[in-house]
Formats: C-alpha cells, structure tokens, sequence
C-alpha cells in the first residue's frame, strides 16, 4: 500500500501540534502540582504521539531520500530534538525544584520553537537566522 507523502507530512505536522501543545500544558499543570500530571494515561499518551511523530519523521526522510548526515537543517532539528527531551525531562520531574523546572520548560519551548523554524525555513539556524538578517 502506499501512503502519499502529503498524508504523512500532515500526520507528522499534526503530532508535531498535538506533542508540543500536550508539553505545554503538561508543563503548566505540573508547575502547579496537578495530581493528574501523575496519572497514567498523562505519562503515556505522550509517547503515543511522540512514537507517530519519529515514525513519520523517518518515513519522511526515507521517502525525500534524505541522510540527516548530509542535510544540515535536519540534523540540526535532530540535535534540537535532544536538547528539547533532556530539557523537557527536567521541565516534568518533580524532584527538581520549582524554579528549576520553571525554566526548563520555558527553554524546552523556546527550544521546540527553534525546531519548527528550522523545519519551516530549511537552514539549521532557524529563526535565529531571520534575527541575525534583521540585525545587520
């Protein structure tokens, strides 16, 4: 069977919304100390969405014929990946303090947003790069 590439960009666009809108709120909820935070269905469905995301990212790649190795933009939205886990990681566990997790979910965000912008503009920097034309 074949999946039009269309289809799967959409499939990858919309688990790109659903993951970081679900952070989001997950980041505010604990923040708060929500008791739901800590529910089962709050841990897993996020690796749901989190697992259709990578799955279609690499069919993505597979379908352009594209090595991360050897597209700069999309190795940098890897890297950018790993940054935004290990921040959202401190963002989400409670034995970190407040303030800790405060800003670790701001930067994830900050980070997530830098990711989406190297996808739209398809140049590693990101938005920094606009920045960086606006200022010259």
């Amino acid at each position: 069977m074949f999946i039009d590439y269309t289809i799967i960009k959409l499939l990858h666009q919309s688990a790109v919304a659903l993951s970081g809108l679900g952070f989001f709120v997950r980041g505010i909820a604990s923040l708060r100390a929500a008791q739901w935070t800590q529910s089962r269905i709050a841990k897993t469905l996020p690796h749901v969405v989190d697992t259709v995301l990578l799955l279609s990212a690499v069919a993505l790649a597979a379908m352009m014929g594209i090595n991360p190795v050897h597209v700069p933009w999309l190795l940098a939205k890897i890297l950018g990946l790993l940054l935004y886990i290990g921040l959202g990681m401190v963002a989400l566990r409670p034995r970190f303090g407040r303030n800790t997790r405060a800003t670790a979910w701001v930067l994830a965000l900050l980070v997530l947003t830098w990711i989406v912008s190297v996808a739209v503009l398809k140049d590693p920097l990101g938005f920094i790069a606009l920045l960086l034309q606006t200022s010259v």
